[in-house]
C-alpha cells in the first residue's frame, strides 16, 4: 500500500495509488480545480450562473449562444474532471429547465460534442454522476484554510458548481462528501486486511476489521447530518429533478439525442448513491451477494464510476475471500469482528432507507397535499412536484424494493457463530 516500497518486494494485490485513490481522501478527488483554462471561459461563465439562469428560464438561450469549443486544450485528469463537472451541470439544467413536462429531446451539438469527448477521455458517461456531483465538486474558499473537510459547519468548505436548491443543495452535496470522507479509514482497512489474509497475519486482520466497522459507523453518523442541512421540501420539489437521467424515466422514455454524436437517442441513468464506489468495495470485501434486479442495477451503476475506481472493486473481487478465510480459520473472535462489519453495513443501509422515506415518500405526500413550501432558491419544479420519479430513484431503480433488497441481503451475509 505504501508508495515507498522497494522494487524487490512482492507487489500487494491492492495499492491505493494504482487506482487513483488518495490516502487522505479516498475516492474523492484530492484537490479539484475550480477554474478551467482561459479558452473555456464561456463554459465557466454559464456554469457559475446556473441557478439564476435556470430560475429565470434563460439557460437554454445562453447555451444556444455558446461557442463550439474544442476539448484539445484540456490537460490532465483534474482539468478533464472539472470540464465534465461543468458540462454535466449545464446539461442537467438545460434538459430540466422547464420541469419534467418541458424536457427537451435533443442536446445541442455545441454542448453535446465536447461533453461526449470529455466523457470518452475519462471513461465516464455523458451525464451528471456521483463522480461529478460529489467527488469532484468541493473546494476550499481559502486555499490556506483548514485542509480537512471533516466539519460541514467549516465556513471554508463549499461546492464548485451549483444548481437550484440553495443551501439545501449545498448541504446535500457536502453531507454526501462527508460520508465519502468517513469511509476512507475503511478503504485503507480493506487494503491492510487483504495483505493480512495473504500473510496469515490474524492480529492485523482483527485490527483491520475493527477499523472497517468503525468507519462504516462513522459513515452513518455523517449521513444523519442530512437532517440538519437539507430541507425535504426543497430536495423533493426542486433539487431532485436535476439529478434525474433519461433511462427508465417516464418523462424521457426515448432517451436523449446528443446532436453531432449520434442520430439515435441514448439512455443514461441519473445520479445515484449506488454509483458510490465505497459500498461496492465493502460488499465485495465482505462477500455480500445481492440478488436479481438489485444486483443487475448495482453492476450497471459501476459503469458510472471512474474506471480506476471500478478496477479497484474488481481487484477486491479477485482477491482471496475474506469470508472463506474467516470460516476456515475456526476463530470465533474473527467471526465476531466480521459480523460487526456486516451489521454496521446493514445498519447504514437501514438508515439510508429512513432518509429516503423522509426526503421522498413523506415529502411527496406533503407536496401532493399542498403542504410543502419549497423556497431556498426554488427552481422550475417548485409548485408542481415531479411525478415521473415518485417511486423511483434518480438512477431509475424502484427505490424502496431496491434499498430493502440490498439491506436484507447484507444482513444475510453474517456468519453463524
Amino acid at each position: 500500500m505504501e508508495t515507498g516500497e522497494s522494487a524487490e518486494e512482492t507487489p500487494l494485490p491492492l495499492a491505493l495509488t494504482r487506482f487513483q485513490l488518495s490516502e487522505e481522501y479516498g475516492f474523492l478527488l484530492p484537490h479539484p480545480l475550480t477554474e478551467l483554462p482561459a479558452p473555456y471561459g464561456p463554459w465557466m461563465e454559464i456554469a457559475h450562473d446556473l441557478p439564476q439562469l435556470i430560475a429565470s428560464r434563460r439557460l437554454r438561450s445562453q447555451v444556444h449562444q455558446m461557442p463550439q469549443l474544442s476539448t484539445r486544450h484540456l490537460r490532465g485528469r483534474e482539468e478533464l474532471h472539472l470540464a465534465h463537472l461543468v458540462l454535466s451541470f449545464i446539461t442537467m439544467g438545460y434538459i430540466w429547465q422547464e420541469g419534467e413536462e418541458g424536457a427537451v429531446k435533443v442536446l445541442p451539438r455545441n454542448l453535446a460534442i465536447p461533453f461526449w469527448e470529455v466523457s470518452q477521455a475519462l471513461g465516464l458517461p455523458p451525464i451528471l454522476s456521483h463522480a461529478d456531483f460529489v467527488l469532484a465538486n468541493w473546494r476550499r474558499k481559502d486555499p490556506k484554510g483548514p485542509p480537512d473537510p471533516h466539519a460541514l459547519g467549516c465556513r471554508n468548505l463549499d461546492t464548485i458548481i451549483s444548481l437550484p436548491g440553495g443551501e439545501s443543495l449545498r448541504g446535500f452535496i457536502l453531507v454526501t462528501l462527508l460520508v465519502e470522507k468517513a469511509a476512507v479509514p475503511g478503504i485503507k482497512a480493506i487494503v491492510r486486511a487483504t495483505r493480512a489474509i495473504l500473510q496469515l497475519d490474524e492480529e492485523t486482520l482483527h485490527q483491520a476489521l475493527r477499523e472497517l466497522a468503525e468507519a462504516i459507523g462513522d459513515m452513518s453518523k455523517a449521513l444523519k447530518r442530512m437532517h440538519d442541512y437539507v430541507d425535504p421540501a426543497v430536495f423533493y420539489a426542486v433539487i431532485r429533478i436535476f439529478l434525474s437521467g433519461w433511462k427508465d424515466n417516464p418523462a424521457m422514455p426515448q432517451g436523449l439525442v446528443y446532436e453531432g454524436v449520434s442520430e439515435e437517442p441514448m439512455a443514461y441513468s441519473g445520479g445515484s448513491a449506488a454509483q458510490s464506489t465505497v459500498l461496492h468495495a465493502f460488499d465485495e470485501f465482505l462477500g455480500i451477494r445481492h440478488s436479481g434486479e438489485s444486483n443487475a442495477f448495482l453492476h450497471r451503476m459501476r459503469d458510472y464510476m471512474p474506471p480506476p475506481h471500478r478496477a479497484f472493486v474488481e481487484e477486491i473481487h479477485r482477491a482471496p475471500s475474506l469470508k472463506q478465510h474467516v470460516l476456515s480459520s475456526g476463530d470465533a473472535g474473527l467471526c465476531v469482528a466480521f459480523n460487526r462489519c456486516v451489521s454496521a453495513l446493514a445498519d447504514f443501509r437501514s438508515y439510508h432507507i429512513t432518509i429516503v422515506t423522509k426526503y421522498i415518500t413523506i415529502a411527496a405526500a406533503k407536496a401532493k397535499a399542498g403542504q410543502a413550501e419549497p423556497g431556498d432558491g426554488a427552481g422550475p419544479s417548485a409548485g408542481k412536484p415531479p411525478s415521473a420519479l415518485e417511486t423511483k430513484g434518480t438512477g431509475g431503480s424502484h427505490i424502496f424494493s431496491f434499498l430493502k433488497s440490498v439491506r436484507d441481503t447484507t444482513r444475510e451475509g453474517t456468519i453463524s457463530v
